[in-house]
C-alpha cells in the first residue's frame, strides 16, 4: 500500500503545476464475456491524479489488487495471464482533451474525451475513451468505460481456454477526487 501512495506522489511531481485533485480509492473493474464463462474483477485501490488546469490525468493500480468471485480465477489471472510478479502495475498517463468544456464551479455532468497511453503487462499502447466528469456540491468525480483487446497487450490464452476468455475486455474506471494540498 505504501508503494501505491509513493507512486501517487511521484505522479504528482510529473503532472506539473496547476489545480490538482487526487484519489487513492479509484475503482477499476473489468469484464470478460466469453462463450463459456463470464469473468469480472474489481480493484478499489487505484491512485489517480488530475490537474484540471492542464487537463492531465494519471492512474496507477496494483494488478494483484483485483479481486474475483472465485479464488482460482484470481490465481490464474495473476500467475498465468497478467504475470503480476513480473508486471505488478497497470498505468495510464494522458489528458482530458476537452477539459475547457468542464465547469468545475457549476453542478452538472460533462462528457469528456480522454486520450493517452495505457501500460498493461509491459506493453504501452495509445487509448482514447469517452467519459463523464460529474460536478456536485463543489466536488467532482470522473468515470469512463472502454474496451481493450487482450492480444494488444501480449496477454496470451492457452488454446484449450480460448472459449473461456473474451478477446476483448470491458474496462470501467471511476474516482471521486479531492483537492491536493501541497
Amino acid at each position: 500500500m505504501r508503494n501505491v501512495w509513493l507512486l501517487g506522489l511521484l505522479m504528482l511531481a510529473q503532472v506539473g503545476f496547476g489545480q490538482k485533485y487526487f484519489s487513492k480509492t479509484g475503482k477499476i473493474s473489468f469484464y470478460s464475456d466469453a462463450p463459456l464463462e463470464k469473468i469480472e474483477a474489481h480493484n478499489t485501490t487505484a491512485s489517480t491524479v488530475i490537474d484540471i488546469e492542464a487537463g492531465s490525468m494519471e492512474w496507477a493500480v496494483l494488478i494483484q489488487g483485483f479481486s474475483f468471485k472465485k479464488a482460482l480465477m484470481q490465481e490464474h489471472f495473476n500467475e498465468n495471464y497478467m504475470e503480476s510478479g513480473k508486471y505488478p502495475k497497470g498505468k495510464f498517463k494522458g489528458k482530458i482533451d476537452n477539459i475547457d468544456k468542464v465547469d468545475f464551479k457549476r453542478d452538472g455532468e460533462y462528457p469528456v474525451t480522454v486520450s493517452g497511453e495505457l501500460d498493461i503487462h509491459g506493453v504501452t499502447r495509445p487509448v482514447t475513451a469517452q467519459g463523464v466528469i460529474k460536478v456536485a456540491d463543489g466536488a467532482f468525480s470522473a468515470s469512463s468505460k472502454f474496451r481493450i483487446k487482450i492480444a494488444d497487450y501480449n496477454i496470451g490464452v492457452e488454446k484449450h481456454l480460448i472459449d473461456n476468455i473474451a478477446k476483448e475486455v470491458d474496462i470501467t474506471v471511476q474516482a471521486d477526487y479531492k483537492p491536493l494540498s501541497m
